[in-house]
């Protein structure tokens, strides 16, 4: 992207190192044949039992629209409230802590995290199709739709055509961009995929303050993010 002239959205000046990639993608490589594939192929039995069906016709676009928007917001409730336990101080240190090796994120670093992490907020992302049973069809347009999004949350990139620029409630990369470099336990942004549930919460406050004082100002948003790590980090010590 910085070849084709794409810089200037980039949200963070600091770029990734060519070997932190490939440890990225070697690591990714592991998960997918170790872990994810096995879970898939473990899956399956689940979904059919629950009542998928692989036959034609395909559902309707009502029916899979519905669907799809039903797991949007189950996996994104799920998903906050384990990401939020996950950024409890052992669990952080522990397991959640792989996922932020890396503050700049990037496409790939989607996926990059500890096994247990893997398994234990892929439950939200599974949840439910295991209790819908829908098509197949619906069950990988969902996956789908769960992987651009997840890798859109990282890429690190702010794009005039983003999501968030066009539906209020949605975070995309810049929400979760800042999660990502605040590298201590209580970071807020904990949603997956929408911010309300953080604005319910207060966990956005950080979040909020840091547009707040940027609007008006020529200063850089790295510089404004360092400095309210600096005032945490003050607060907590005291």
């Amino acid at each position: 992207m910085e070849m084709w002239g794409m810089k200037k959205y980039k949200i963070q000046s600091k770029m990734n190192a060519p070997e932190a990639q490939t440890k990225c993608i070697v690591r990714l490589l592991v998960y997918h044949t170790c872990v994810n594939l096995p879970l898939m192929v473990l899956s399956y039995p689940v979904f059919t039992w629950m009542g998928m069906s692989c036959k034609l016709p395909l559902p309707s676009w009502k029916v899979v629209a519905f669907q799809i928007a039903s797991f949007l917001i189950l996996e994104d409730f799920i998903f906050y409230w384990g990401h939020r336990i996950l950024h409890t101080k052992w669990l952080y240190k522990h397991i959640h802590s792989v996922h932020h090796e890396y503050a700049t994120p990037f496409g790939l670093t989607s996926e990059y995290a500890h096994p247990a992490e893997i398994l234990f907020l892929g439950f939200a992302t599974f949840f439910g199709p295991i209790i819908t049973g829908p098509h197949l069809f619906t069950t990988w347009l969902w996956m789908i739709i769960r992987v651009l999004e997840t890798v859109e949350a990282h890429c690190g990139y702010d794009f005039p055509w983003s999501l968030s620029k066009i539906f209020p409630l949605y975070g995309g990369a810049d929400f979760h961009d800042y999660h990502h470099r605040l590298l201590y336990t209580k970071s807020g942004n904990y949603a997956s995929t929408f911010t309300y549930m953080d604005w319910i919460f207060g966990t956005d406050k950080g979040y909020r303050k840091l547009k707040s004082l940027k609007q008006g100002t020529e200063v850089s948003e790295e510089f404004l993010v360092r400095n309210m790590l600096d005032e945490t980090q003050e607060d907590k010590t005291s």
